[in-house]
């Protein structure tokens, strides 16, 4: 195979060679080159349709370019890419098919505009997994926020035992942050949308192309509309780093707070055996190991929007290799490694068992009833509240230095004042339980809290539904015109297969 461009005689530098493209094709094959041959059967549909390919021709490239996908890509394995994997394929179509047909395939294009049209069908699978995972996340923090609603328990603040909530309302608030984190991901994933093709070098083209038929072909909702920003911008991968970023972050706070709670000095949950680890010295210990991965992985994006952002900083508002390659590079493990961060807090978040008795008694030992007590002087006695939370304070002292519940110390000061103690004033539980404002953990509350969830988690599934579901009729499409150009009396007819589905939220 000849790598004479007519411009350039000699082979790129063999050390240079193996840095950027690699000793052989094989990774790149298995990476991308089913997302180019995506891409060069619909421009071959588009250019035979728009008679700018004769039919005779269009057919022979098809049936060579399904006979190599069928076939593994099996004659450009092990071989090495002088100048890059898409030349490599290209120059097989040349050798196979000859120069007049497997040389005509590039009408029109760049591999500019293939690579960032590459880049959104290689992101479809990993963007349907990201969204997929947190749903099921949600979907389980939701049902236990249901079953432990009444699990009384302390929130803290500043690591102090502060205010009586519940455990399922504290699942709850987790859930209503990774939905806003969905939404995110939602949202910079818009550009998944648009198809880059027949941009062309950052030129466009005066071949007469149909860019929205080939948009159509390859699943997309709309075709290329500026040609320089079609090729030179990657934001979509920054956005999906930056709103996964996001996400690490809410994953290594719930982690966090499990690993704290889970610690013998805490005893606020458990976990089974199945997801904790032992030591290789101290026989007693029950490491909740996978907590730390979940805060290591959740940080993923964080360095790879980091290393993408420098990569593609003050570099030309144009096609860049230091944008659409070195900047796009740590978007795959980094992604991935943020999937997996989800799925460990699925396992943690449904494996973890709550200890009711020891959560109750923290919030009992914790004075976190003080706030409520403060309130009722407010509102039984008239006192202003900063009054109030001196006397209160100054309660809580002396139950400490007596060694005796707040319920004892605040009879006395509710009897200065004509009143009565009531339970509902200093058991945790029953404050908990009346906390129906702004949003607390009282049952109308919570209800309200968790109706609004399921209808979110409901509309997210719905969404990605439908991007699915534009992909697979973009297969279909595809498949239907790739047998309209091999014969026109043989359509082949629209499938489900590969319809991605997202199950219920009581299945996930």
């Amino acid at each position: 195979m000849t790598e004479d461009t007519g411009r350039i005689r000699k082979t790129l530098d063999r050390r240079a060679r193996r840095i950027v493209f690699g000793d052989n094709a094989d990774r790149g094959i298995d990476q991308e080159l089913p997302s180019n041959v995506q891409v060069d059967r619909a421009h071959v549909v588009m250019l035979v349709e728009r008679g700018l390919l004769p039919r005779a021709s269009g057919r022979r490239l098809l049936a060579a370019i399904d006979e190599l996908s069928a076939g593994g890509y099996g004659p450009l394995r092990g071989r090495e890419a002088p100048r890059g994997l898409y030349l490599l394929y290209e120059g097989w179509l040349a050798e196979t098919l000859g120069e007049e047909v497997g040389g005509a395939i590039h009408l029109g294009r760049s591999r500019n505009d293939i690579n960032a049209t590459v880049l959104r069908l290689r992101l479809r699978p990993v963007y349907h997994r990201l969204v997929r995972e947190v749903l099921r996340l949600v979907a389980v923090l939701v049902r236990r926020a249901e079953r432990y609603a009444a699990v009384t328990m302390p929130i803290y603040t500043h690591y102090q035992a502060a205010l009586p909530v519940t455990y399922g309302h504290y699942l709850a608030g987790v859930a209503v942050a990774l939905l806003r984190d969905l939404e995110g991901i939602e949202a910079a994933a818009a550009g998944l949308d648009r198809c880059p093709l027949g941009a062309g070098a950052a030129g466009g083209t005066t071949v007469p192309i149909d860019t929205g038929r080939t948009a159509e072909l390859l699943g997309f909702s709309a075709g290329v509309l500026h040609s320089i920003d079609a090729v030179a911008s990657r934001d979509l991968a920054l956005r999906l780093l930056a709103a996964a970023a996001v996400l690490g972050v809410t994953l290594s706070r719930l982690a966090s707070d499990l690993q704290l709670w889970s610690t013998a000095e805490f005893d606020l949950v458990r976990f089974p055996d199945e997801l904790v680890g032992s030591s290789s010295m101290m026989p007693q210990k029950r490491n909740a190991f996978l907590l730390e991965h979940l805060q290591g992985r959740g940080g993923a994006a964080l360095g790879a929007f980091t290393a993408a952002a420098t990569a593609m900083h003050a570099t030309p508002f144009s096609n860049s290799v230091a944008v659409g390659t070195e900047g796009v590079k740590p978007l795959w493990n980094a992604l991935d490694q943020v999937a997996e961060s989800v799925l460990l807090a699925r396992l943690v978040a449904a494996g973890a068992r709550p200890q009711p008795e020891r959560m109750r008694r923290r919030a009992v030992e914790g004075f976190t009833t003080a706030t409520a007590l403060a309130d009722r002087l407010v509102m039984e006695a008239g006192m202003p509240f900063r009054r109030a939370h001196h006397r209160v304070g100054e309660a809580v002292r002396e139950a400490l230095d007596g060694g005796e519940p707040l319920a004892a110390a605040a009879g006395r000061l509710l009897a200065e004042h004509g009143l009565e103690a009531q339970a509902a004033w200093t058991e945790p539980a029953q404050v908990a339980a009346a906390a129906a404002y702004g949003g607390g953990p009282a049952a109308e509350s919570l209800g309200r809290i968790v109706a609004e969830l399921r209808a979110g988690w409901t509309d997210a599934a719905r969404r990605l539904r439908e991007r699915a579901r534009a992909w697979s009729e973009g297969e279909r499409a595809l498949d239907a015109g790739v047998a309209g150009v091999l014969a026109e009396d043989a359509v082949r007819p629209p499938t489900d297969a590969g319809r991605a589905r997202v199950p219920a939220l009581e299945e996930a």
